[in-house]
């Protein structure tokens, strides 16, 4: 199973293809449409919300609801293409209005002057358009089609927003108390922590800056064995996190007691194993459900650190990148804070490196295979 995506976040869409879904996946657009409507919720988000609202299109691979199993296209037309056609069109561009919407100014914590240097240009519009965190809007009504692929299996996938700016949220949830908090404005499941959290991004918002935070994905269902330690390409925790690294502003990923192992000693760390009923168990689960690079049946607990947007309204000192003066920032539209966001799109890139754990180790043509084989398993 493998996902594609393409598309520039003031071109004329957004593309996702997946190769490698099984005939007879039942596909739910409305799934879809629910996910893409989450990842523009959020207390904190911008003007670019209010003129995307994203809805998804399937172009291949699809009849009468259930996949084919030849690839499945998905896209998402961008809105806003209207107002940028003449300086994004694949075709000649207007000059005046390249001109008008180039950016030389390099942002500081955005990929304008790396990526500029790498692909030899002088406009980081070049650069910027496809690093946007724009380009999650595909990857989200992608995970929805994979989180569908392991729901039909009895995988589950939730998550909240623990920690905004600071301000923490330190409740510990079973599993099923996760939907509530795609009801909330921040995603946080402690109404007092959420409260004060929206006080700090107003806080922000009018000085200008903006705020990052930690959401906590959680997987359900998933049985043991996924992933393998033969080789370092296949441990699961790894893909797992090199799949939440490659989300725009993620800095950090920890599974389990994460960085917190490195404070206390082994038997405070390690899950005892129990054997009863003809199962094996284990009473807690400080690993995060991930063991030697597999999953050991437990449930699986990611943490993900999201960076403040590096796109402030009072703009950070930087350089011309034609000039090499010293000047301000520009000021892309922007959001104060993104959290919600990260937390849903977090549940969609596990969902991809989860399905296709799950596809290589499993195989089958139809989902009735599948389903068959996953049952088989211990």
């Amino acid at each position: 199973m493998k996902l594609t995506t393409a598309g520039e976040s003031h071109g004329k869409a957004l593309v996702a293809i997946i190769e490698g879904l099984p005939a007879h996946l039942t596909i739910d657009t409305e799934k879809i449409n629910a996910e893409l409507s989450l990842r523009q919720s959020g207390y904190g988000r911008g003007g670019r919300q209010k003129i995307e609202r994203d809805c998804a299109e399937i172009l291949t691979g699809v009849r009468n609801k259930e996949t084919l199993g030849s690839p499945v296209t998905l896209c998402i037309f961008n809105k806003d293409f209207e107002n940028w056609s003449k300086a994004m069109s694949a075709g000649e561009c207007d000059e005046s209005a390249m001109a008008q919407k180039a950016l030389t100014k390099v942002r500081p914590g955005h990929a304008d002057l790396s990526g500029m240097l790498k692909f030899d240009q002088t406009d980081a519009r070049n650069i910027l358009e496809r690093a946007s965190a724009r380009e999650t809007a595909i990857r989200v009504a992608a995970g929805s089609v994979f989180k569908q692929y392991l729901s039909a299996l009895g995988v589950e996938i939730g998550g909240y927003v623990k920690e905004v700016c600071g301000v923490k949220d330190g409740g510990r949830y079973a599993f099923e108390e996760l939907k509530r908090a795609k009801t909330t404005e921040l995603g946080m499941l402690d109404q007092r922590a959420e409260a004060l959290a929206k006080e700090k991004i107003d806080s922000l918002k009018k000085a200008g800056d903006t705020a990052g935070g930690v959401a906590e994905i959680r997987v359900k269902g998933l049985k043991s064995g996924f992933g393998s330690m033969m080789t370092y390409a296949e441990k699961l925790d790894a893909r797992l996190a090199r799949a939440l690294m490659s989300i725009q502003a993620v800095k950090g990923v920890e599974i389990g007691m994460g960085f917190a192992v490195g404070s206390v000693s082994g038997k405070e760390v390690h899950d005892e194993i129990y054997y009863a009923g003809g199962k094996y168990y284990r009473e807690t689960n400080r690993a995060g459900g991930l063991e030697g690079g597999m999953t050991n049946g437990e449930e699986i607990i990611l943490r993900v650190a999201m960076k403040p947007i590096p796109t402030l309204m009072k703009g950070l000192s930087t350089v011309d990148y034609l000039t090499k003066e010293k000047t301000v920032a520009a000021s892309e539209r922007s959001d104060v804070c993104a959290i919600f966001a990260l937390e849903v799109i977090a549940e969609a890139v596990v969902a991809e490196a989860l399905a296709v754990a799950v596809s290589e180790r499993l195989g089958g043509d139809t989902m009735a295979q599948v389903k068959a084989r996953y049952e088989a398993l211990d």
